[in-house]
């Protein structure tokens, strides 16, 4: 069987994330000018980031340039069952 938590441990938990979630608010609420400042330099960081992950799944740059092209073309990429 399942044991229930207690009650006192309960009101522990709801407590903590109570004190959690009023301390991320007070932070943001007093460090948002310098958060949202970093925002566009923390975007351009992303982009390598998401280039090197994003390239993963078909070989990099290159190697699609005998690929069919136009609106009628079959996908380049064939799974096998």
């Amino acid at each position: 069987m399942i044991d229930q938590p207690s009650s006192n441990t309960l009101l522990r938990g709801l407590a903590l994330a109570a004190f959690a979630a009023a301390l991320a608010y007070l932070f943001f609420g007093e460090h948002r000018v310098h958060l949202l400042g970093y925002l566009p330099f923390l975007l351009l960081l992303a982009c390598p980031l998401l280039h090197m992950t994003m390239h993963g799944g078909h070989g990099g740059h290159g190697g699609h340039a005998d690929a069919p092209r136009g609106p009628n073309a079959a996908p380049s990429h064939q799974h096998k069952p």
